[in-house]
């Protein structure tokens, strides 16, 4: 996730995106660093059927640096729009087939 001017990046594992995602445009977390930073804004996502093996990624993609985000969010979404509209309007379908032609 990013902020509006893209600035800042945060990375998080979920067993809910959609969920997750309203939790954060709807500043939910009142001490959060995605509160203070103003981060609601879906540029990028993984899915994977084993919880263990998202958080596991979630630590290898908040181990890498800036440039390898920015790397990964732009093989997705390359104009950074917010995936959270597509993600609202088809349940995500979109979304998942987006993910799947870039393998």
């Amino acid at each position: 996730m990013t902020n509006a001017y893209n600035t800042v990046l945060y990375s998080g594992a979920t067993t809910d995106l959609y969920k997750r995602v309203q939790e954060h445009k709807n500043k939910v977390f009142k001490n959060s660093f995605t509160l203070k930073y103003n981060t609601d804004k879906l540029v990028y996502f993984e899915s994977f059927s084993i919880v263990g093996d998202a958080f596991k990624r979630e630590k290898q993609i908040k181990s890498g640096s800036r440039k390898k985000k920015v790397d990964l969010i732009i093989t997705m979404d390359p104009e950074w729009k917010d995936l959270f509209e597509i993600l609202k309007e088809n349940q995500g379908e979109e979304l998942i087939r987006m993910k799947k032609a870039l393998r």
